[in-house]
C-alpha cells in the first residue's frame, strides 16, 4: 500500500471514530433523558407550555333588511409597557436613556392627555421600580392609533427591545347611532359575557359563536401560539328595519318632542301585511335636555292606553250585535255619572256633544259616548265584554324577540283576584283600568288594516353564517279575523272620519293631501301609582294609531308621547297626529320611483337644456353622448357650451392662471395643479370665484382657493 493511500485511510478512521463518539454520546444522551432525567424535563416543558387557552371567535354582525351594518365589533386595543425588558437595562440602560425625552414627547403629542413631563416622569418611577404592565394611556385607542404609537421613537425598535405591549379587546358599534339603539341592544365591556338587552341579548347565543382552543408554548426565547381547535365565528342577524324609514321615524318624532318638551316618545311602524317591524323609536329626555334611546318602552311599558283603546270597546259591541255605527247615542251636556261618579267629555265645558251617532263618538273620541253604549250592551254580563275583548286577541302573548317584552293585563270579573266595581266597565271602555304595551295597540290596528288578519310583530327576517342563510322567519298569524267583514268595513269607516270628518274629527291635524291616514287618537292622564292620578300634578299620555294609504294600507303606525310641557294642552291628534303624518308623507315619498318618460307626460313639465359646465371638451362630450345630446362648434381641448349648445374653445394655459369659474371642481383642479400651483376647494358644486385672478403669470407652490357653489 502506498503512503498516500495509507494516509487516506488513516484519516478516514480518525473521522469515523469521532463521528461514531459523537453518535454514541448522542444515543446515550438520548437514554439519559429519556430515563433518568424524563420527569426533569417533562416538568420544565409543562412549565414553557400553557394548553387548553380559550381563543374568543368574532362576535356576529347585525344588519338593517336591505343589508346595512348596525351593529359589528371592531378590534381596540389597550397599551402597556414592559419597562424589564433586559434590552433596556444594558449598558447602563443607555438605549433607555437615549429615548426617555423624545418617547415622552411623541406619547403627549399624539394622545394630548398630559404634558410630556409627566410622561417622563410616569415612565421613569416604572422604570425604576421594574413594573412589568404600565398602562401608558387609559382608554382604548384604535388600530390605526396603534400603528402610530409602534412608529414612534423606542417602540419602532419592536416590543423585545422597547417592552412596547398590546393587548386587543373588541368594542360593540352602532354606525347609524341611536336609530333604533335600544332595539338592537347592548353587549357587556366584557365582550364574552354576550348581550346585555335587545336583540344582542335574544339571539346571544347565535350572534357569539363558538370558543376555539390553543396551546401557548416558549421557543426561541418567544412565546407562540398553536391553535388546537379553531373557533366559530358568530352568526349574523338580518333585521327587518328599514334604516331609511328608520330614520324617517326618528327624525319625525324628535321634532316634535323638542318642541313640545316631553319627558319621553315612542314610534313603531309595521310593515301591514307581514308584520316587519320597519322602525322603532325609543326617545327619553336626559338631564342634558337631549334625547336618548334609555329603554324599549315600545315593547315594555304598562299604560293605560286611554282613547285608543275606544275602537276595541266600539268592535266588540258591534260585532256582538249590540249596536251599528248609525245608530245613535245621548251624549247630554258632556257629564254623566256612573254608580255617582261623574264622566267628562273633553267639550263638557262648551255643553257637550247631545246627541250623536255611535260613529260620531269615535270620531269625537267621546268618553260619555263610548261608555254608555258599552254599560248598556254589557252591563248586566261584564265578562261578555272582557271575553270578547280576548276573542280578538287583545290578550294573547306576543312572545316578542325582545327581552322584557311586557304582557297586557285586562282584568275579568271572572278572576276572583281582581277588584272588579261598577265603575270598572265604563272606565275600562275608554282604556282606564287596563295596562296595554304599546306594540299590543300597534298590532291591534294592524289587524284592522290588514283586513281583519292579525300578525305577530317581528324584528328579524334571517340568520346567516359566512353569507349562507342558516334559519329564516316570517308572517306568524295570530287571528285569521279578529271579527266580521261587516264589523270590520263599520270600524274602517269611523277610523277614516276621526281624522276627515267635517265636524268631529279629532285627529284633523292627520289629514294629508299627499296619503290618505285613517286611525284614532288617545289620551290619558298617567296614574301616579297609590297617588293617583292628580299626585304630583296631572300628567297626560297622548297618543295616535294610524294606517296608510287608506285603501290598500301598507304600513301601521303608532306614536306615543308622554308628559307634554306644561306650556302645551295635551292632545294626542295634534301631536303624534302629526308625528305620523309627517311619517306617513315622508315614507310614501321614498317609495316613489317615477321614471324620466312619466315626469315627461306631466302638465306642468317644462322641457330645458341642460347647464353645462366648462372643462375639457372631450368630457364634455362623452357625457353628452351618454345622455343623447348633440353638440357641435370649434374643436378645442378646453371649452364651454354656449345658449346655442355649441363649443366655444377657451385657452387655458399651463403657464399662465386660468379662469376656472364655471368649471367642476375635478378640471379645475387639473387646470390650476398642471401650472404648478395648489387648489383648495371650499364647498361643493361648479367653481363660483377664485382667490387669484386670471391672466397673472403662474408661481408654482402658491395656492388659489376656489369657492364651489
Amino acid at each position: 500500500m502506498s503512503d498516500r493511500r495509507k494516509n487516506i485511510v488513516i484519516r478516514f478512521g480518525i473521522i469515523y471514530f469521532i463521528v461514531l463518539v459523537l453518535f454514541g454520546a448522542v444515543v446515550t444522551k438520548i437514554i439519559i433523558i429519556q430515563t433518568t432525567e424524563r420527569e426533569q424535563w417533562l416538568q420544565l416543558a409543562q412549565r414553557q407550555t400553557k394548553s387548553d387557552i380559550i381563543v374568543n371567535p368574532n362576535r356576529g354582525n347585525i344588519y338593517s333588511c336591505d343589508g346595512q351594518l348596525m351593529a359589528s365589533s371592531i378590534p381596540t386595543y389597550y397599551i402597556y409597557m414592559d419597562t424589564r425588558v433586559p434590552a433596556l437595562h444594558e449598558k447602563n440602560g443607555s438605549l433607555y436613556k437615549d429615548y426617555i425625552d423624545s418617547v415622552s414627547h411623541a406619547l403627549a403629542d399624539f394622545f394630548k392627555d398630559r404634558p410630556a413631563s409627566e410622561y417622563k416622569k410616569m415612565i421613569s418611577h416604572a422604570y425604576n421600580r421594574g413594573d412589568g404592565s404600565l398602562l401608558l394611556y387609559p382608554k382604548r385607542i384604535t388600530f390605526s392609533q396603534l400603528k402610530a404609537v409602534q412608529q414612534m421613537p423606542l417602540f419602532n425598535k419592536g416590543r423585545y427591545k422597547s417592552g412596547l405591549i398590546s393587548r386587543q379587546q373588541y368594542r360593540r358599534v352602532k354606525p347609524f347611532g341611536s336609530l333604533a339603539s335600544r332595539t338592537i341592544g347592548d353587549i357587556y365591556a366584557d365582550e364574552t359575557k354576550g348581550g346585555k338587552n335587545g336583540l344582542e341579548l335574544y339571539f346571544n347565543e347565535e350572534l357569539k359563536g363558538v370558543p376555539g382552543i390553543s396551546t401557548r408554548q416558549k421557543a426561541a426565547n418567544r412565546y407562540v401560539n398553536i391553535i388546537e381547535v379553531e373557533p366559530q365565528d358568530g352568526m349574523d342577524i338580518i333585521s327587518t328595519i328599514d334604516i331609511t324609514l328608520q330614520d324617517i321615524a326618528e327624525k319625525s318624532l324628535l321634532e316634535m318632542l323638542n318642541k313640545i318638551e316631553a319627558h319621553s316618545g315612542y314610534v313603531v311602524m309595521l310593515e301591514t301585511h307581514t308584520g316587519e317591524v320597519k322602525a322603532i323609536v325609543n326617545m327619553q329626555r336626559g338631564n342634558d335636555g337631549n334625547y336618548y334611546e334609555l329603554r324599549n318602552g315600545v315593547v315594555a311599558d304598562m299604560a293605560e292606553p286611554g282613547s285608543t283603546f275606544k275602537t276595541a270597546s266600539l268592535m266588540a259591541a258591534i260585532d256582538d250585535g249590540k249596536i251599528n255605527i248609525w245608530d245613535s247615542i245621548d251624549t247630554g251636556n258632556g257629564i254623566f255619572m256612573f254608580h255617582n261618579v261623574p264622566m267628562r267629555d273633553h267639550n263638557a265645558h262648551r255643553g257637550g256633544f247631545g246627541k250623536i251617532t255611535v260613529q260620531n263618538t269615535l270620531e269625537a273620541s267621546s268618553n260619555v259616548g263610548i261608555s254608555r253604549v258599552i254599560v248598556n250592551a254589557y252591563d248586566k254580563n261584564p265578562a261578555d265584554f272582557v271575553d270578547k275583548l280576548y276573542e280578538m286577541g287583545l290578550n294573547e302573548p306576543l312572545e316578542l324577540e325582545i327581552p322584557g317584552t311586557a304582557k297586557p293585563n285586562i282584568r275579568s270579573p271572572k278572576d276572583k283576584n281582581s277588584h272588579w266595581s261598577g265603575t270598572t266597565l265604563p272606565w275600562m271602555s275608554i282604556g282606564y283600568e287596563v295596562q296595554i304595551p304599546p306594540i299590543y295597540t300597534v298590532t291591534f290596528y294592524n289587524a284592522i288594516a290588514n283586513g281583519g288578519k292579525m300578525v305577530k310583530p317581528f324584528f328579524v327576517k334571517e340568520i346567516r353564517q359566512d353569507g349562507h342563510t342558516v334559519k329564516t322567519f316570517g308572517t306568524e298569524t295570530i287571528r285569521s279575523s279578529i271579527c266580521s267583514d261587516r264589523t270590520l268595513e263599520q270600524i274602517r269607516t269611523a277610523l277614516e272620519g276621526v281624522v276627515w270628518s267635517k265636524h268631529y274629527a279629532t285627529a284633523g291635524a292627520a289629514r294629508s293631501d299627499k296619503v290618505h291616514i285613517a286611525g284614532k287618537t288617545g289620551t290619558a292622564q298617567i296614574s301616579r301609582g297609590h297617588l293617583g292620578y292628580k299626585g304630583g300634578g296631572k300628567a297626560h299620555q297622548v297618543s295616535f294609531c294610524g294606517f296608510f294609504p287608506f285603501d290598500d294600507p301598507q304600513y301601521t303606525c303608532l306614536c306615543v308621547i308622554r308628559e307634554p310641557g306644561p306650556n302645551f294642552y295635551p292632545s294626542g291628534g295634534t301631536m303624534c297626529g302629526t308625528v305620523v303624518r309627517q311619517i306617513a308623507e315622508r315614507t310614501m315619498a321614498n317609495k316613489i320611483r317615477i321614471t324620466p318618460e312619466q315626469i315627461a307626460a306631466t302638465e306642468d313639465f317644462k322641457a330645458e337644456e341642460p347647464t353645462i359646465k366648462r372643462g375639457m371638451q372631450a368630457a364634455i362630450k362623452t357625457v353628452a353622448k351618454d345622455i343623447g345630446l348633440h353638440l357641435s362648434g370649434e374643436q378645442s381641448e378646453w371649452a364651454r357650451v354656449n345658449g346655442e349648445m355649441e363649443f366655444v374653445g377657451m385657452d387655458v394655459s399651463p403657464y399662465l392662471i386660468p379662469r376656472v369659474i364655471g368649471m367642476g371642481a375635478k378640471d379645475a383642479v387639473y387646470a390650476i395643479e398642471r401650472t404648478g400651483m395648489k387648489a383648495v376647494l371650499e364647498g361643493r358644486g361648479r367653481v363660483v370665484s377664485q382667490s387669484i385672478p386670471e391672466g397673472g403669470r403662474a408661481v408654482k407652490g402658491k395656492t388659489i382657493i376656489l369657492k364651489l357653489q
